[in-house]
């Protein structure tokens, strides 16, 4: 297990390294780019199109729900933990980098959600099916198949990591400390609910999805608010801080050690990708199933998970965490947030547990169709059930085991996920631009 275990860190130092990191911030300004800023211009068009009433085209569940079901697997432990982490390693000016790197991965969501929809298949159960893998295959052609085989294989054994045993030993950890209610109980309440949603499979995900994320999700955000009003003058030095040491280094203080240009960039990009998904290849797998007759328009819808995600979500857990100036208490992981928001809230540490739980529920719903989606690419339909009873399984051993050595294979095999999708969305990049013009010249 120590040959294993050195093995998947030297690995996951490379995957998650410079190369990695240019990769997804370099396709991401080249698609921004190569679309005249499309992504940012539009993005008015696309809050329309989300709450738009019209449905047509082929397609098992609502555009909104797509959505709703990509962000349930997106909103979660990043931006509760994963912005203190980048802040506690990388100080304020981290932020600032999870913003870029949200703006670039606007279009690289839009893109993925281009190809999905362009390039899915209907299965054997009459389901529409997508993601990388088909996109790879349908898209890239069959001497290009073997890279979609290897996405769907990393895809299926990250999701039993990073959205399941990771986000149930969360919730069990978060209600622990705020409630005393113990892991093996969480586990098993875990087990029920999980299984209890995933018999109807991605409509019933997708119907939950659709009224808990965005309940939580503006629950979230306004508690945060309230954060921000109790200090409120506090915030336009944070602005200053959060920019100025995006580009300058940071001294010590106080608990925080101190940190380089280097680490803020390191961390705020890490820590962005994390959060927001964007080039991981995931959630064009949610938006396949859309009911939806242009890849354009659900691209447009798609590219706003990115936006809520990390500059909505993420941007209040940051400065909330900066201007109570509890970043320089020496905590850190969702510790920090939630010491954050208890300085400001009287009972805050319970608004932060109780998120972060229903955060990470939604998280185990939306992943489970990602890995059910990659386990059925490789084995068929036949490979459902076995997959979503080997899913609900999981979750008490997630809950009561100490997680070290799956976190880190979970989080190495995320981000050989995003290799092949890269590659993908590099080499199909010609067929989003054309999309694009295409569509847009039609609307004037």
């Amino acid at each position: 297990m120590e040959w294993i275990t050195s093995l998947l860190t030297s690995i996951n130092g490379v995957v998650w390294g410079v190369p990695m990191l240019v990769g997804i911030l370099g396709l991401g300004l080249y698609l921004q780019l190569g679309m005249g800023l499309m992504p940012i211009r539009k993005l008015g068009t696309g809050f329309k199109l989300l709450f738009s009433k019209t449905e047509t085209g082929a397609g098992e569940i609502s555009p909104f729900n797509a959505l709703m079901t990509a962000l349930s697997a997106t909103i979660g432990t990043g931006n509760i933990a994963g912005v203190a982490t980048a802040i506690f390693f990388g100080g304020p000016g981290a932020l600032f980098w999870m913003w870029m790197t949200a703006l670039v991965g606007m279009a690289t969501k839009y893109a993925e959600a281009v190809c999905a929809v362009k390039y899915r298949e209907t299965d054997k159960l009459g389901n529409h099916v997508g993601g990388p893998m088909y996109y790879i295959r349908n898209g890239l052609g069959a001497k290009w198949a073997w890279l979609g085989v290897a996405f769907a294989i990393f895809g299926g054994i990250a999701g039993f990591g990073i959205g399941n045993t990771v986000q149930a030993n969360s919730v069990a950890d978060a209600l622990d400390a705020s409630f005393g209610i113990s892991h093996t109980m969480t586990g098993v309440v875990l087990m029920v609910l999980v299984g209890m949603v995933l018999i109807g499979g991605i409509r019933w995900i997708s119907e939950v999805a659709g009224k808990l994320v965005p309940l939580m999700t503006v629950a979230y955000f306004a508690a945060g608010i309230v954060v921000l009003i109790m200090n409120i003058g506090e915030i336009p030095a944070a602005f200053v801080m959060i920019v100025e040491h995006a580009f300058t280094p940071i001294a010590a203080q106080g608990g925080f050690a101190g940190a380089a240009v280097w680490a803020a960039i390191r961390f705020g990009v890490a820590r962005g990708v994390f959060s927001n998904e964007a080039g991981l290849g995931s959630a064009p797998i949610a938006h396949a199933a859309a009911k939806t007759d242009n890849p354009v328009r659900q691209g447009l819808i798609a590219m706003l998970g990115t936006f809520i995600d990390t500059i909505i979500v993420c941007s209040v857990t940051g400065l909330a965490i900066i201007v109570t100036g509890s970043w320089t208490s020496g905590e850190a992981g969702a510790s920090l947030t939630t010491l954050a928001f208890s300085l400001a809230i009287p009972g805050g540490e319970y608004i932060v547990s109780v998120a972060l739980a229903i955060f990470a529920f939604t998280t185990i719903l939306g992943w489970s169709f990602y890995g059910e989606k990659c386990v059925q690419f490789l084995f068929g339909v036949k490979a459902i059930v076995p997959f979503r009873i080997a899913w609900v399984l999981a979750l008490p051993i997630g809950a009561t085991q100490s997680l070290e050595f799956i976190w880190l294979m979970a989080d190495t095999m995320n981000a050989m996920m995003a290799i092949p999708n890269l590659i993908a969305l590099a080499l199909l990049s010609p067929v989003v631009f054309r999309l694009t013009k295409e569509y847009f010249a039609r609307q004037k």
